[in-house]
C-alpha cells in the first residue's frame, strides 16, 4: 500500500509543472498562438524564483520573481510574434535557447557555481496540511502534506475551464483563434488577445517553474526543465486544448515521471528511467496520429 501511495503522490508532483505550463499554453493554442517557448519561460521561472528566495529569504517573493522571470520572454515573444509578425516557431526556439543560455550564464556569475546552486537561504513554497482530511487512511497521505502549488494547480485547472468556455474573455479569445477577421472586424483587436494570452501564459509558466525550483526541489540547476515544456505541448495536442483534459493527460506523464524515479530504488539506470516519460509522450502522440487518420478516413 506505502508503495502505491508513494507513485500517486510521485505522480501528482511530476504532473502539477506540466499542467501548469499546458494550461497556460491552452490560452496562447485557442488565441492562435502554438507557443513553443513554454520551455524557456519556465527555465526562467525556476531560475528567478531561486534567485528572489535567496535574496529576499522569502517564497512569496520568489513566486513573484518566477512570474516576472516568464514575463520578460513573454514580452520579447509578444514583439516579435505578434508586434512585428515573425515566424512563432522561429521565435520560440530562440527564446528557449536564450533562456538555457542566460540562466547558465546568471548562475555562474551571480552565485559564481556551475550546475547547481543551492543554499539554506533559500526558502522553499511550504506544503499545506488539511484538518480532518490528513487523518482519513489512504486518502489522507496523498490529498493533504502536498505543496501550495499543487493546489493552486488544481484551482487553476477549473478557473482556466471556465474562462476559456464560460466568459466573454474567452469567446473572444477562442474567436482570436479561429476567426481574426471576424474579431477584428467586431471592433476587438486580435493582437490585444493574443498578447493577453500570452502575459497569462507567463503566470502558468511562472508559477510551473517556480515548482521546479521551491517546490519539487529546493535549487537550481542548468535546463532544469528538461523538457517539461514539449510534454505539455505534447498534452495540450493530445486533447485539443481542453483544460480537464490536460490535467488527464498531465497525471499520465506525471505517472510515467515517478515511476521513473521508483524503479531507481530497484537499482534501473537513472540515465534509463529519466527517458521514460518521453518515451510515453512519444507513444501518446503516435496513438494521437493514428485515431486522427482515422478520423480522417472516416470523414472521407
Amino acid at each position: 500500500m506505502n508503495i502505491v501511495i508513494g507513485l500517486i503522490v510521485g505522480m501528482i508532483s511530476g504532473a502539477t509543472p506540466i499542467l501548469l505550463a499546458a494550461l497556460g499554453g491552452t490560452l496562447t493554442f485557442y488565441a492562435g498562438i502554438f507557443n513553443i517557448a513554454m520551455e524557456g519561460m519556465m527555465l526562467m521561472a525556476a531560475f528567478f524564483a531561486v534567485l528572489g528566495s535567496f535574496l529576499f529569504h522569502s517564497w512569496v517573493i520568489g513566486l513573484l520573481c518566477a512570474i516576472a522571470g516568464a514575463m520578460i520572454l513573454a514580452l520579447i515573444f509578444i514583439f516579435f510574434s505578434v508586434k512585428l509578425n515573425t515566424d512563432e516557431f522561429v521565435s520560440g526556439i530562440a527564446l528557449n535557447l536564450f533562456a538555457l543560455g542566460i540562466t547558465t550564464y546568471l548562475l555562474r556569475q551571480i552565485f559564481k557555481v556551475k550546475g547547481v546552486f543551492t543554499s539554506k537561504l533559500i526558502t522553499s513554497v511550504p506544503n499545506l496540511r488539511i484538518p480532518f482530511i490528513e487523518k482519513i487512511p489512504v486518502l489522507g497521505p496523498i490529498v493533504s502534506g502536498r505543496n501550495l502549488i499543487v493546489y493552486l494547480a488544481v484551482i487553476a485547472t477549473f478557473i482556466c475551464y471556465y474562462l476559456v468556455f464560460k466568459t466573454r474573455f474567452g469567446l473572444r479569445l477562442r474567436a482570436a483563434g479561429y476567426n481574426s477577421n471576424s474579431l477584428d472586424s467586431s471592433g476587438v483587436r486580435t493582437s490585444s488577445m493574443r498578447i493577453q494570452a500570452l502575459l497569462l501564459c507567463a503566470v502558468f509558466c511562472g508559477l510551473a517553474g517556480a515548482y521546479l525550483s521551491l517546490g519539487y526541489v529546493t535549487l537550481f540547476a542548468e535546463n532544469m526543465t528538461a523538457g517539461r515544456g514539449w510534454i505539455s505541448l505534447a498534452a495540450i495536442i493530445l486533447v485539443d486544448g481542453h483544460p480537464y483534459g490536460i490535467a488527464l493527460i498531465s497525471l499520465l506523464f506525471g505517472f510515467f515521471d515517478g515511476l521513473g524515479l521508483f524503479l531507481q530504488s530497484y537499482g534501473v539506470s537513472p540515465q534509463f528511467t529519466s527517458m521514460v516519460p518521453y518515451i510515453a509522450t512519444l507513444v501518446a502522440l503516435y496513438v494521437y496520429s493514428r485515431r486522427a487518420r482515422e478520423r480522417e478516413r472516416k470523414a472521407l
